[in-house]
């Protein structure tokens, strides 16, 4: 029987690769998300992933990965959900609990999405505004340690280029 509720958030096992794949896929309509964590397990620019489970079932995952500049800042992408659990707060929850993690260890955390969403979980979009970054700056928001807003140009890895 599959529980009705999601456990908590742990780091991906050997195994569940091609669960994580169908499940960025389902959630984004396409596989450039998976391409890009392929991509970022392959060169070697994978710092973590971490699922969500629901008994046997991946629910939520994410990837971080740690930005050519500045150094050791961590750059979280992608983020998904399963389509038919989206809007229960699951993302809100797993995001959450990353966005505390950074703040206590002293970790910065970017992620470039929908404002609203990350702003409830813990980011920052007014933190991210003296970074200079390939990508827009309206839809940047920073996680991790102080209040200030830091002045940092972000490279994003090379599974980023061309994105």
């Amino acid at each position: 029987m599959t529980p009705a509720f999601p456990g908590f958030t742990r780091p991906m096992q050997p195994g569940e690769e091609d669960a994580v794949r169908d499940l960025l896929d389902a959630a984004f309509g396409g596989n450039d998300e998976s391409r890009l964590v392929d991509a970022l397990r392959t060169s070697g620019d994978m710092a973590g992933e971490m699922v969500l489970p629901m008994g046997e079932r991946v629910i939520g995952y994410y990837a971080l990965s740690p930005f050519r500049a500045p150094k050791g800042w961590l750059c979280l992408a992608p983020v998904a959900v399963a389509p038919d659990l989206q809007g229960n707060g699951h993302g809100r929850r797993m995001i959450g609990q990353l966005a505390e993690w950074a703040r206590l260890t002293g970790q910065y955390v970017v992620v470039l999405g929908q404002e609203e969403f990350y702003e409830k979980a813990g980011f920052r979009k007014d933190r991210a505004a003296r970074l200079t970054s390939p990508y827009p700056l309206e839809h940047t928001l920073l996680a991790g340690p102080g209040e200030d807003a830091p002045a940092q140009a972000l490279r994003y890895p090379k599974p980023f280029d061309g994105l």
